[in-house]
């Protein structure tokens, strides 16, 4: 038998005022012990081994091979309090035997995540840890530099800093664009670099990416919020953004 899920920071825990002492002095081994008792899956307390890995986020992730459950955890995790061990813990072992989750456990962990100075450790260790792999902005049809700049002259009053543009190393159907703030990095995917595609799609992509320039992701509570109220304010600017949506919807279908 062989089981393996992760977590991702954006989906994922507020402390209650009540908090076992027991849970204090627990090992990691220990609280994955006891959180696989809770819950107790049809299967028998396999070998149990914690690790705290160099990972360049806060990603964390869980698998069960060969009698053996071995939990791996972003290593910037490893001084968390005790009741965002337990609510990870507790995220872990449901989703890998596919147990439904606590919803007390997920708003702990993302409570956590998006205090002010974990975002800014999270930051930090993308930059130093992850790579933005991409091929550059000349496509074969598109140069995105030249894209941006147009763009940012004609609707953003030039005042956006070009980040670093590319194209994506992989076709996505599925993730059009994205803007990754900790490398300032914006990459469109590779379906849209092609002769077949109208030229309002892409200038409509990349329009979207670059709102995330003038308009960042904001934090409230346990609440992550990427396309805020003004962010599809903006978007709806967009000209001929009807058009833009009906070609893109006949490009992926």
């Amino acid at each position: 038998m062989q089981r393996q899920v992760e977590t991702d920071p954006s989906n994922g825990l507020l402390f209650p005022v009540n908090v076992e002492s027991s849970l204090l002095f627990e090992t990691p081994n220990q609280l994955y012990e006891r959180v696989f008792r809770t819950l107790r899956p049809r299967t028998a307390m396999p070998a149990i081994r914690v690790e705290y890995r160099r990972f360049a986020g806060a990603n964390s992730n869980i698998r069960l091979s060969g009698g053996e459950m071995v939990v791996r955890i972003a290593d910037l995790l490893e001084g968390a309090p005790s009741p965002v061990a337990e609510a990870l813990a507790f995220i872990l072992v449901s989703k890998l035997f596919r147990r439904p989750v606590e919803p007390v456990y997920p708003h702990r962990y993302r409570m956590w995540l998006n205090r002010a100075e974990v975002r800014r450790q999270v930051h930090l260790v993308r930059q130093s840890r992850g790579r933005k792999q991409h091929d550059g902005p000349q496509g074969t049809v598109v140069h995105l530099e030249e894209l941006f700049d147009e763009l940012n002259v004609t609707h953003f009053d030039g005042l956006l800093a070009r980040p670093a543009i590319g194209w994506s190393r992989r076709v996505s159907r599925t993730r059009l664009g994205h803007y990754d703030p900790s490398h300032n990095a914006i990459v469109l995917s590779r379906v849209l670099d092609g002769p077949h595609v109208p030229r309002l799609v892409v200038e409509y992509v990349m329009f979207h990416e670059m709102l995330h320039l003038r308009h960042p992701e904001q934090h409230r509570g346990s609440r992550r919020c990427v396309h805020t109220k003004e962010f599809k304010q903006a978007e709806k600017q967009f000209p001929n953004l009807p058009a833009a949506l009906a070609a893109l919807k006949r490009l992926l279908a």
